[in-house]
């Protein structure tokens, strides 16, 4: 059996255990032995990361050829319209190529965490969020497909990695899972995210 840690990673937190600059990292957080991270997430976005002491579950989640579905709620500059939702779903034009069609929905505002420090939103400008589901980890996706279809983003929380979600945990916190690990299988399409049990 594998192990398997689901740290809901703080924003101004690197998904590393080593900083020569001194910045909040992992071993901040994580002090059981022998993990590491299967992925990344931006030192600027929050959400689960998971981390994991087998070898092969640990490829399985991060390399890009698994396209494991990694699910984000995104606030956003300005009200998002039908324009720019049917875009992130055809998939949208990057410097680095097409990105793959995205599932894209409206999302309610939803009971989240505050941010620390909080966002700096212009109040002449209203913010929406979104629900967006991606197959691909370029550097720093979602942020760039949300501001080329015009609405830049505020705030990303990751919220799902395939089956595996953030559920109630808050930020810092980490729940680890046993799960066996067969050659060849990854983890299932994600569910939608369960809302966490937090308020503003």
């Amino acid at each position: 059996m594998a192990k398997i840690i689901l740290f809901n990673k703080p924003y101004g937190v690197l998904s590393q255990f080593t900083d020569d600059r001194g910045r909040p990292t992992l071993a901040d957080h994580i002090k059981r032995k022998g993990f590491y991270a299967a992925g990344r997430l931006d030192f600027d976005s929050e959400g689960l990361l998971l981390l994991t002491d087998d070898g092969a579950l640990q490829h399985q989640i991060s390399h890009p050829r698994q396209k494991l579905p990694k699910t984000y709620w995104v606030q956003v500059e300005g009200s998002v319209d039908d324009e720019a939702l049917n875009a992130l779903r055809r998939g949208v034009s990057l410097k680095d190529g097409l990105t793959a069609p995205a599932k894209a929905r409206r999302l309610a505002e939803p009971r989240v965490w505050p941010r620390v420090p909080p966002v700096r939103a212009r109040k002449s400008v209203p913010t929406s969020w979104l629900e967006l589901t991606i197959r691909e980890g370029r550097n720093r996706q979602v942020r760039r497909m949300t501001a080329a279809v015009g609405f830049p983003t505020l705030r990303l929380i990751r919220m799902a990695i395939g089956n595996w979600q953030l559920g109630a945990l808050a930020p810092g916190e980490q729940r680890l899972e046993e799960v066996f690990v067969a050659p060849g299988v990854t983890s299932a399409p994600a569910r939608r995210p369960q809302r966490p049990r937090h308020r503003r």
